[in-house]
C-alpha cells in the first residue's frame, strides 16, 4: 500500500481526532481519551509541530497518526531533554499494513534531524523492541505512573545518548490532566 508521511496541518484535527478515536475505541488497555491528550498537547509548550505526523492513502485519505512531545528525564543532578511517543494510532481498517511502523520508522528519523537523542514511551511490551525499545528500568529510568516496567521504554535515537542519564520522565502537566 502507497502512503505518504507528512507533518499534520490544522485542518487535519478533526480527522485525526476521529481516527485516535476509531483507533483506541476497542482496544481494553486504553482510557478511550488520546484524542483528547493530543488536542491539549497540540496547546501545549512540549508540542513540536515536526513532530506531530499523519500518514495518508494515494487519494489524500489520512489512515495514520503519530506524535512525538518534549519530555525530560530527571535525576537530582539534572534534567536531560527527551521525546515521549504518544499516541501512535491507524485506522482499524489499514491496521497490521506496516502504517504505524512506517509512521515509527519516520517519526525517529525527523527527530533525528531536529536534533533529538531519546524517545520514551509507555506501550506494548511485545511491539516497540523491534524497533529498538528497550526496557526504561534497565537505564534507570522510572515512568511518573503505575504501570509495569516491561511497558516503560527508552530508545536511544544517537548511540550512547543514554549514558550517564538516569532518573524519573517528567511529562508535560497535559498528559494528567
Amino acid at each position: 500500500m502507497g502512503i505518504t508521511i507528512r507533518q499534520e496541518e490544522k485542518r487535519d484535527y478533526t480527522t485525526v481526532h476521529n481516527l485516535i478515536k476509531a483507533a483506541f475505541a476497542n482496544m481494553q488497555e486504553s482510557d478511550h481519551k488520546e484524542h483528547l491528550l493530543v488536542e491539549r498537547l497540540r496547546r501545549s509548550d512540549a508540542f513540536i509541530p515536526e513532530l506531530s505526523l499523519v500518514a495518508e492513502t494515494q487519494n489524500g485519505t489520512i489512515v495514520g497518526y503519530i506524535l512525538l512531545t518534549k519530555v525530560e528525564i530527571a535525576s537530582a543532578e539534572k534534567k536531560v531533554l527527551s521525546l515521549g511517543l504518544a499516541p501512535v494510532a491507524v485506522l482499524p481498517e489499514y491496521q497490521n499494513r506496516g502504517i504505524g511502523s512506517a509512521l515509527i520508522k519516520e517519526a525517529h528519523n525527523r527527530a533525528v534531524a531536529a536534533g533529538y537523542h531519546s524517545v520514551v514511551l509507555l506501550g506494548h511490551k511485545d511491539y516497540y523492541p523491534r524497533f529498538g525499545y528497550k526496557k526504561a528500568i534497565d537505564y534507570d529510568i522510572r515512568f511518573p505512573f503505575d504501570v509495569p516496567p516491561e511497558f516503560c521504554m527508552v530508545k536511544e535515537l544517537a548511540p550512547n545518548s543514554l549514558n550517564g542519564v538516569h532518573g524519573v520522565v517528567q511529562y508535560a502537566s497535559e498528559f494528567t490532566e
